[in-house]
């Protein structure tokens, strides 16, 4: 799998994840540091990379525009030293299954991991 890293997450995941045998680049590291959350799910989407991120606004931009993909796995519930946070990864991966993550939003917390299928569905 590929995976983007927005700029709320630590680039050494990326250790974690080729240790995982993934690919994983950072958007500080290909120029990408203030793109906007649209430019980076467009990236994600055409080049199949699942989203990790701290920023809340991606799911919402996935709801409000039903989109199927990309996966996202977002990090709440506070500031993460890297440990913690490459934990957490380990955790995901070991966890969740590739066909989830890749058409899901992962939220990631110290307790616990929730899976929702994409495209989500809002009631007005």
């Amino acid at each position: 799998m590929k995976f983007l890293l927005d700029m709320p997450v630590s680039p050494l995941l990326i250790e974690v994840l080729n240790s995982y045998g993934h690919e994983g680049v950072h958007a500080f590291h290909i120029g990408l540091d203030s793109a906007s959350d649209d430019e980076l799910i467009e990236l994600a989407r055409t080049e199949n990379r699942i989203i990790v991120t701290a920023d809340l606004d991606f799911p919402r931009i996935l709801a409000l525009g039903s989109y199927k993909n990309p996966g996202v796995i977002l990090f709440r519930g506070g500031n993460y030293s890297n440990l913690e946070m490459q934990q957490l990864m380990e955790t995901v991966l070991n966890e969740i299954s590739p066909d989830d993550l890749v058409s899901s939003i992962c939220v990631v917390d110290k307790k616990r991991i929730r899976i929702t299928r994409l495209p989500l569905r809002i009631k007005f």
